[in-house]
């Protein structure tokens, strides 16, 4: 099945949030099997539905072991959306 996630992560920190953001869309971008946008409100994955689950599952693990505590917002819907079009 494929996914597509939408990921809003606030970094819970004393410290510029704008850096572990910045930090998480760099390790998403390393995985080659995804598609990944970003925009404002948040960052766009898609791809199979096992891959996508495993990789939030790694990189909220590793944004806690490097950051600290962050909170991620998460949305899903089901399919593989076409990132790339603009409304």
């Amino acid at each position: 099945m494929k996914l597509t996630a939408e990921i809003s992560m606030y970094p819970l920190t004393e410290s510029d949030y704008k850096e572990p953001i910045r930090w998480l869309i760099k390790r998403l971008d390393s995985y080659p099997n995804i598609q990944r946008v970003t925009h404002s409100l948040g960052t766009q994955i898609s791809g199979d539905c096992d891959e996508i689950m495993h990789i939030l599952a790694t990189e909220m693990k590793a944004t806690d072991a490097k950051w600290g505590k962050a909170m991620f917002v998460c949305k899903f819907v089901e399919g593989e959306l076409d990132l790339n079009r603009r409304t």
